[in-house]
């Protein structure tokens, strides 16, 4: 039997916040300068303790530190994830108006084919009338 409508509108689920999707962390330019400052500090075996205070990955550290090397504080910069985009908006929107312009080309030949043949068709059927005509 159906449940009235009093019996659902009382079954609300509310989600618990633990489980909310995370947004990524962001990492500021003096944050990252700080922790490459206190991991050259760091003695043998200090360093792990550091990174898991910090919630950090081995990775991360030793990418600010390649950033830092190669560039310095210009490389530690916010920069977008992922990667960088191969070909500019002009280039892509370009390229779909040619896969478009492609697409209706071949649909026109397609059609003239179409008319080609009702031409062949009509003048073979032409023929056979006036053959059977005579």
């Amino acid at each position: 039997m159906p449940k009235s409508a009093s019996e659902l509108t009382n079954s609300q689920i509310t989600p618990d916040p633990s489980l909310e999707k995370r947004s990524r962390r962001q990492f500021s330019t003096e944050y990252k300068l700080r922790i490459i400052a206190q991991a050259e500090a760091c003695k043998h075996g200090e360093l792990g303790a550091l990174l898991r205070k910090e919630k950090l990955y081995s990775n991360q550290l030793a990418s600010w530190r390649r950033e830092y090397a190669e560039q310095g504080v210009e490389g530690l910069n916010k920069s977008a994830p992922g990667p960088a985009a191969s070909k500019t908006p002009e280039q892509r929107q370009n390229e779909q108006l040619r896969k478009e312009n492609a697409r209706l080309t071949r649909k026109l030949d397609i059609a003239n084919d179409c008319l080609e043949l009702q031409k062949k068709a009509l003048s073979m059927l032409d023929h056979l009338r006036s053959g059977s005509d005579a």
